[in-house]
């Protein structure tokens, strides 16, 4: 029992490899909607902004 077996060794390192990949692709996903989500935020205050423009323009006619 005193003897290290090396293939399981690597079996765990795999293991651990593959839950520490799946730990940083959730992570990748979080963040990459948190970043579209802000981005859209910011188009959608733009087109608002436009919107307004628009409106007051018409106004003024």
């Amino acid at each position: 029992m005193g003897n290290l077996l090396w293939g399981d060794v690597l079996v765990q390192f795999v293991y651990l490899l593959i839950l520490v990949l799946i730990v940083m692709l959730f992570v990748s996903v979080f963040r990459s909607q948190a970043k579209r989500q802000r981005q859209l935020d910011r188009i959608e205050k733009k087109i608002d902004q436009l919107n307004g423009r628009e409106r007051s323009d018409d106004q003024r006619r």
